[in-house]
């Protein structure tokens, strides 16, 4: 298939790199501004100089994907707040009181999001800021327990609180949640518990709070049935897309087996629904017209669905996909799935540029790509006529095809590779729309009230035989490959041979061989280049609250001080990440000294005791466990070069230090402040 030569492909093309433009090269904010405008005028003189032509000039090529291109760029910058004219923050910056002092904040709820140990989050919409009013979405963190009665969507908050930056991770190679939120096109957060809470009232409805009222229902209506509460969390995720309720157990099982993808209601599940309804409707093409009234009624079903399950992005871009499918089918165009799929990914894309950088985004979409476009060969190599060899052969092509789209990034983000994942997908894929079409049967009796306590306890013993199996698949640990570092050089050039390889393999030639064999060999000189990038020597004093950690790098291999013998890090925060990050083969941990000496530099580790030795050998000093000292007589002692407290330390004891430091014209550095302290060798 030349899906390379579809139109809609090329404009999606050009249109992602003008949103990655716009991200990865965020300085050349007027550019958009200054070109579009000549460059559409320029698009309609070559097209009215091109329809009187045989074939187009390539100026007219060139014209139309650099305003596709453009179109990225701008619609990328248009959403964030300096160019969003009436954003919260511009009157931050204007009254030069941004996270100073407490402001009078006027909110709306739009999204609840999934709680952390300490807080419950929101995101909100904001309606006036002291009076003004504004726009722009913000990050609610709303203390637990402070809060008597539960806040939902569309809730409508008057709050006095001070708006702070989302702060970026204080150790290296973490997960950073402030750069995760401005994917979502939330910037700043606020911090509040009831107290901060001046006012609460209820909202006018909007079409997500009101499908998130109608999920409420149902699963309030689902919890007083005969559900056991672990399968009750199943198939709130299964079905309404509702997974908070799930165990951290059971969820980690379904990630080692390779399941996790059931527990978000994406693409394979809108996918199931889809092939569902065309078998229910299939009588219907008997009728006049019968094809046409089947599309209408699956794209309404579809979004039926889409409202149950609280109308999330995942859902809305798997309905919407599947809905250009089924429009697709009603104007007999279903010979060109790969163009209806990029179709779906073009108007997507133009709705929200934000969404190009969600994880489930780019798995989705590549999966079901792979598939498209792998599926034929698979069959053309091999098509069995017995039926139930049939769908073991099909089950096994599209698990092949879509985790070979998947994987390089599946690498990327999650470091982990299930290695049963053809054994889950064997037993689970056939009967996961069994599932799926009993548990939406079960809601609709629940809802009516005519639930039959069979079907609860006949539904709820597949779940569990579900839950038993993922959790020997997770069990079978040999199988479960995980810390594996993969980089975004690696994963670009992976694609690169999967694609050549898949390539050579549709049709063979002497160029594709070539082009297969020179993808590898930069696949080889790119790991190379990885490890050289990874291997330089260097010290780490990590931010860490009530332990002091010191690592020492050298190549592939790290060794860890830390101030508590009796615990092992090697898989805690924040060493776990820094190890797979860097890649790190060899790792010890020791107990930490009083005096460490790294690159011919001592440093001083002055800990509760405040006992210190008076030599001038001393250049750097450790603060940790709020050390009651002279700091200012120990400068006077010891003339550090630099003087570096670890997350141990009050508060109070660190302004105070500082203040020393300045006046002393010594560096100081707080790891609460500045993150962690990384010392690179020469």
């Amino acid at each position: 298939m030349k899906f390379v030569n579809f139109a809609i492909v090329k404009f999606s093309l050009f249109l992602t790199l003008g949103i990655l433009a716009a991200r990865f090269f965020p300085n050349y904010s007027i550019l958009h501004l200054y070109i579009f405008p000549p460059l559409i005028l320029a698009l309609g003189i070559t097209w009215f100089i091109a329809k009187k032509q045989l074939f187009p000039t390539i100026y007219f090529g060139v014209i139309t994907f650099s305003c596709f291109f453009i179109l990225g760029y701008t619609s990328y910058k248009l959403r964030l707040p300096e160019f969003q004219k009436n954003h919260y923050a511009h009157l931050l910056i204007k009254t030069k009181s941004f996270s100073n002092e407490s402001q009078l904040i006027h909110l709306k709820i739009k999204e609840v999001l999934k709680p952390d140990f300490f807080n419950t989050k929101f995101i909100a919409s904001v309606v006036s800021l002291n009076g003004f009013n504004a726009n722009g979405s913000i990050l609610v963190n709303l203390r637990k327990d402070s809060l008597s009665t539960p806040i939902t969507i569309d809730d409508l908050l008057v709050i006095s609180s001070k708006i702070k930056e989302i702060t970026s991770p204080l150790n290296p190679h973490q997960f950073d949640y402030s750069k995760y939120m401005k994917t979502l096109g939330v910037h700043y957060q606020i911090r509040i518990s009831e107290n901060e809470i001046l006012q609460k009232t209820s909202g006018s409805y909007t079409l997500r709070g009101k499908a998130e009222k109608v999920r409420n229902h149902i699963i309030n209506k689902l919890k007083k049935s005969s559900l056991t509460p672990d399968e009750l969390s199943i198939i709130q995720a299964l079905i309404l897309g509702q997974k908070k309720d799930i165990s951290k157990q059971i969820y980690s099982d379904y990630a080692a087996a390779g399941a996790i993808h059931i527990l978000a209601v994406s693409g394979l599940h809108v996918g199931i629904v889809y092939f569902i309804l065309l078998f229910i409707f299939r009588p219907l093409k008997r009728l006049p017209k019968g094809n046409t009234l089947i599309s209408i009624i699956i794209v309404i079903s579809l979004w039926g669905y889409a409202f149950i399950t609280g109308l999330s992005p995942s859902v809305i871009r798997a309905v919407t996909m599947f809905s250009f499918f089924a429009v697709a089918t009603l104007i007999n165009r279903q010979t060109n799935s790969i163009n209806t799929l990029f179709l779906s990914y073009f108007t997507l894309l133009l709705i929200n540029p934000m969404w190009l950088f969600y994880v489930g985004f780019q798995l989705s979409y590549l999966a079901v790509f792979f598939i498209l476009w792998i599926l034929p060969s698979f069959n053309r190599l091999y098509y069995p006529k017995n039926r139930i060899i049939k769908k073991l052969w099909g089950i096994v092509t599209v698990t092949i095809a879509a985790q070979l789209g998947i994987i390089p990034l599946s690498l990327y983000y999650f470091h982990q590779f299930p290695g049963l994942f053809f054994i889950t997908n064997i037993v689970v894929l056939p009967f996961l729309g069994m599932l799926l079409g009993g548990g939406i049967l079960i809601i609709v009796l629940a809802v009516f009230n005519v639930l039959p306590d069979w079907l609860v306890l006949f539904y709820n013993t597949l779940i569990k035989m579900l839950n038993t199996f993922i959790s020997w698949v997770a069990g079978q640990e040999s199988f479960l490959f995980q810390e594996i570092h993969f980089s975004s050089e690696k994963v670009i050039v992976s694609y690169l041979l999967i694609i050549t390889i898949i390539l050579l393999w549709k049709k063979r030639s002497f160029s594709k061989l070539v082009f297969s064999l020179l993808s590898f060999a930069l696949l080889i000189c790119v790991f190379i280049w990885d490890d050289y990038k990874n291997s330089k020597n260097q010290m780490i004093l990590f931010h860490k609250t009530r332990h002091t950690l010191i690592g020492f790098q050298h190549a592939n291999k790290l060794k860890i001080f830390r101030s508590d013998s009796t615990f092992n890090y090697q898989n805690q925060y924040p060493i776990k990440g820094f190890r797979v990050a860097k890649n790190i083969h060899l790792y010890t941990e020791e107990k930490l000294p009083q005096i460490l000496v790294y690159n011919y530099k001592t440093m001083l580790v002055l800990d509760s005791l405040g006992v210190y030795p008076i030599t001038s050998e001393i250049d750097i000093v450790l603060l940790t466990f709020s050390p009651k000292v002279n700091l200012e007589r120990l400068l006077d002692h010891l003339n550090p070069k630099i003087i570096i407290a670890d997350g141990n330390n009050y508060t109070s004891y660190v302004s105070r230090w500082k203040k020393t430091c300045l006046l002393k014209n010594i560096p100081f550095h707080s790891t609460k402040e500045k993150g962690a302290f990384v010392f690179n060798s020469e």
